[in-house]
C-alpha cells in the first residue's frame, strides 16, 4: 500500500477525524454502498426487463435470487478469506468481480447471459460487503471503531434509500441497463482509493483450514432447490424439476454432514443447542421470507397492474427505509431495557397487519389512502423486530462467537428470502412462462391478494416463534461496560458495541464488537468465519 496514508495512532490504526480516516470511509462505503444501491434499483426495473426480454415470473425470480444464491452461500466463508489474506485485497477482488458482473449484466444479450451477470455479482456482494466491516474494524483505532461503523451504517443506509429513486429515473428516462452501468464508474473510484490510501491488514495468527467444500454444496444446495421452487412455479412437476429438487436435497444432506464432523466448518451446528439462538434464526427466516417475497412483489404489482410509473413504484417502499433509519436505534435501547419478547411478539404482529392491508389493494389503488397504510405497517413492525431480534441473536451465542452468529443470521435472512422469491409466487398462483398471455405475471391481479395472506400467515408463524423465548430484562451492559450475570430465566447481552444506527432492509442489522480482539470484525456477516481459523 501506498505510503501517503496520514500517521495511524500508536497501536498502529488510523483515528477519527484524520485524512487516512476518511479515505477509508470513502472507499468502505462507496463499495458497500454500490451493493446496496444495486440491490435496489435492480427490483425496481424487472418489470422493463421483463418487456425487453420478454422473459416470464420464473426470469424475474432468477435475475434476483441468482445474486442470492451465491451471496447467501459465501458470505460466511468471506470472513475467512479476508483474514487469511488480507482485508483490503479480498475487498477489492470483490469490488472487482462486482464490476465485471455489472459489465456482463449491461451488455448482456438474454436472460441467461443477465442470470449468469448477477449469479457472479452475488460472490463479488459476498466479498466486498463484509470485507469493508473488516477494514473498518482492523483500520480504526479501539475507541473510534464504533463511530466509524456508525458512520457506514448511515450513509450505506442512506444508499439504499436513493436507489428507488435513481433506479426509477433511469429505467423512466433511460434504460434498464444504466442501472447496471453505474457500478462500472463507482468500482474505479473504489479501487483507486483502496489501493493508494488504505493500508492493508490480515489477521497474522489465522491457522487450520478453510471450509471450501462446505461454501460449494451451499451453492450447490441453495442452486438446486432454489431452481425446483422456481420451475415448479413455471412448468409444474416435470423432470428437470425433480432432478434439481433432489440435487439441492442431497446436497443439503450433505453439507449438514459435513459441518456437523469437518474440523473448521463454516457453520458450527452447535451454536443450535441454544434454544434462544435456533428459535430467533427461524423467526428470522419466516421475517424475511415474507419480506424479500413483498419487495419483489409489490414493484411488478403496481407497474404493471396499479400502472405507476418506474419512480412511483420505486418510490413505495420507501418509508420502510426510512423509518428503520429512523427508528432502529431506539427499537434496540427499548429492548435492553424491557427483555426482546414484546417486541419480537409485536413487531411480527404490526407485519401481518401491514400484509392484510396490503392483500387488499386493487388495479387502481392510490398510494396515500390504500398502499401507503400497509407499508406504513409493516416499516413499523420491521423497526420494532429487527434490532431486538439480531441483539438476541448475539446474546444467545458465546460471546467469542458473536461475529459468527451475526454471520449465520444474515446468511439465514438472505437465504430466506431466497426461498421466499422462488416459492410464494406459485403457492400463491402466480407464475408462468413469457408466452403465457398475461406478459408472463400470469395471475398476479388476481393472486397478489393471496401472496398478501400468505405473508401474514408467516408473520404470525414469527411471533409464535417469539413466544418461545424465556421473559426477562437484558441487563445494561452497554450502561455500564460491564456483563451481569442474568438472572433465572433472563437473556444475558454481551457488551457488543452501540445500537446501530442503521437496519438494512435486505438482512439484518451489522454490530460492531469494540472489545474484540485485534483484527476481528463481528457484523453483517463478515466473519462467521474467524471461527474457523482460531
Amino acid at each position: 500500500m501506498s505510503g501517503s496514508v496520514s500517521p495511524p495512532d500508536t497501536a498502529g490504526r488510523v483515528a477519527w477525524g484524520t485524512p487516512a480516516a476518511r479515505w477509508m470511509l470513502t472507499a468502505t462505503v462507496l463499495g458497500s454502498g454500490m451493493a446496496f444501491l444495486d440491490s435496489t434499483v435492480v427490483t425496481v426495473a424487472l418489470p422493463a426487463i421483463q418487456q425487453d426480454l420478454a422473459t416470464g415470473l420464473a426470469g424475474l425470480q432468477w435475475i434476483v435470487n441468482g445474486y442470492m444464491v451465491t451471496l447467501s452461500a459465501l458470505i460466511l466463508i468471506s470472513g475467512s478469506l479476508s483474514d487469511r489474506f488480507g482485508r483490503v485485497r479480498l475487498f477489492m477482488v470483490g469490488v472487482t468481480v462486482f464490476a465485471l458482473a455489472s459489465a456482463l449484466c449491461t451488455f448482456a444479450p438474454t436472460l441467461e447471459w443477465l442470470i449468469a451477470g448477477r449469479v457472479v455479482q452475488g460472490v463479488g456482494g459476498a466479498l466486498l460487503t463484509p470485507g469493508s466491516l473488516a477494514i473498518l474494524q482492523a483500520g480504526f483505532r479501539e475507541k473510534d471503531r464504533a463511530r466509524a461503523i456508525g458512520a457506514w451504517s448511515g450513509l450505506t443506509g442512506v444508499a439504499s434509500a436513493v436507489g428507488p429513486f435513481l433506479g426509477g429515473w433511469l429505467v423512466q428516462a433511460g434504460d434498464w441497463r444504466l442501472i447496471f452501468l453505474i457500478n462500472l464508474p463507482l468500482a474505479v473510484v473504489v479501487l483507486l482509493i483502496a489501493h493508494f490510501k488504505v493500508p492493508e491488514t490480515r489477521d497474522t495468527s489465522a491457522t487450520g483450514g478453510l471450509d471450501y467444500g462446505g461454501a460449494l454444496l451451499g451453492v450447490v444446495a441453495l442452486g438446486g432447490i432454489t431452481y425446483a421452487l422456481i420451475q415448479w412455479g413455471a412448468e409444474g412437476g416435470t423432470v428437470d424439476v425433480w432432478v434439481g429438487a433432489v440435487i439441492g436435497v442431497l446436497a443439503l444432506v450433505v453439507f449438514l454432514v459435513v459441518e456437523a464432523r469437518g474440523r473448521a466448518p463454516m457453520l458450527p451446528l452447535g451454536l443450535f443447542r441454544s434454544v434462544a439462538f435456533s428459535v430467533t434464526n427461524a423467526a428470522t427466516v419466516v421475517i424475511y421470507a415474507a419480506l424479500g417475497t413483498l419487495l419483489f412483489l409489490l414493484v411488478i404489482y403496481l407497474q404493471e397492474v396499479g400502472g405507476y410509473s418506474p419512480i412511483a413504484a420505486g418510490a413505495a417502499s420507501l418509508p420502510l427505509t426510512l423509518l428503520m433509519l429512523t427508528l432502529s436505534a431506539r427499537s434496540g435501547k427499548l429492548a435492553s431495557r424491557i427483555g426482546p419478547r414484546p417486541q419480537l411478539v409485536v413487531g411480527p404482529l404490526l407485519l401481518a397487519g401491514g400484509f392484510l392491508l396490503l392483500s387488499s389493494i386493487g388495479p387502481d389503488a392510490t398510494y396515500l389512502t390504500q398502499v401507503f397504510p400497509g407499508i406504513l405497517l409493516v416499516a413499523l413492525g420491521l423497526s420494532t423486530t429487527v434490532a431486538p431480534l439480531t441483539a438476541t441473536v448475539l446474546a444467545s451465542a458465546p460471546e467469542r462467537h458473536a461475529g459468527l452468529a451475526s454471520g449465520v443470521n444474515n446468511t439465514f435472512a438472505r437465504g430466506a428470502q431466497l426461498i421466499g422469491v422462488a416459492a410464494i409466487p406459485a403457492l400463491a398462483g402466480i407464475g408462468g412462462s413469457s408466452g403465457d398471455g398475461g406478459g408472463g405475471t400470469a395471475g398476479l391481479a388476481e393472486h397478489f391478494g393471496t401472496a398478501m395472506l400468505i405473508l401474514a400467515g408467516l408473520a404470525v408463524v414469527a411471533a409464535a416463534c417469539a413466544l418461545a423465548l424465556p421473559r426477562g430484562r437484558m441487563p445494561g451492559a452497554e450502561e455500564t461496560g460491564e456483563e451481569t450475570a442474568p438472572e433465572e430465566g433472563e437473556i444475558a447481552v454481551p457488551a457488543v458495541g452501540p445500537t446501530p444506527r442503521f437496519c438494512g432492509v435486505s438482512g439484518p442489522p451489522l454490530r460492531s464488537c469494540p472489545g474484540s480482539s485485534a483484527g476481528e470484525v463481528h457484523g453483517d456477516g463478515p466473519s462467521g468465519g474467524n471461527a474457523q481459523s482460531r
